[in-house]
């Protein structure tokens, strides 16, 4: 068995979605004034490797909170699309795993993009799905989908269909995976356990894939 931790680490000035602010951390007590170490931590909800909920997106959408903590956990179908570079994911490009996805949990793309984090090229053209394509997974008994890029629609999107599809099915979307280059087969065990907290729209994970 082999444990791969697929999450990026929280730290000052790492990438995050544009118009949102990078997480503060500030020392408020020290061993040499309070006889121990404790910081203030303040972050956005949607911070590193995280979770949407569908209440992120969708008016009166469950929370993260709203969920058994089996949503979090299950068997993954992890999709290799590295070679694609910035193409659309089409429908042809996946319906022949549909045996695969059939009986997985989670639909995770490799897009290799996570080697650009810390990078303006993380923001840029990183492959997504086709509407067709979503629409069509969006139709399994699938908990979630994940990707390794900062967001599962294109950057310039304005409606953010991606998100609308899965998010309307009760799916949970996980963003900003990292290491997934290091799992080499197909069918893995993933673990994504949000911070409990009330109304969570989103949360900053510990993910890891269990081979």
């Amino acid at each position: 068995m082999k444990t791969v931790d697929l999450t990026h680490n929280l730290e000052i000035n790492m990438p995050v979605f544009p118009g949102t602010e990078p997480p503060i951390f500030k020392l408020v007590n020290t061993f040499e004034k309070d006889g121990f170490s404790e910081n203030q931590i303040t972050f956005y909800s949607h911070t590193g490797t995280h979770i949407d909920a569908p209440s992120h997106m969708i008016c009166n959408g469950p929370s993260l909170d709203d969920f058994d903590i089996n949503k979090f956990v299950g068997k993954a179908f992890l999709m290799d699309v590295s070679m694609l570079g910035s193409a659309i994911i089409q429908l042809d490009d996946i319906k022949q795993y549909r045996e695969l996805i059939k009986t997985s949990d989670f639909f995770i793309l490799y897009t290799g993009w996570s080697n650009y984090w810390g990078t303006q090229k993380y923001f840029d053209n990183f492959p997504v799905l086709s509407n067709e394509a979503a629409n069509w997974l969006k139709d399994f008994n699938l908990k979630g989908i994940g990707v390794d890029t900062i967001s599962i629609d294109h950057m310039n999107s304005v409606d953010f269909p991606i998100h609308n599809i899965f998010l309307s099915k009760n799916m949970i979307i996980i963003e900003n995976l990292n290491n997934l280059n290091m799992i080499k087969e197909m069918e893995f065990m993933i673990y994504c356990l949000p911070l409990k907290y009330k109304d969570a729209d989103g949360s900053p994970i510990r993910a890891i894939g269990i081979v």
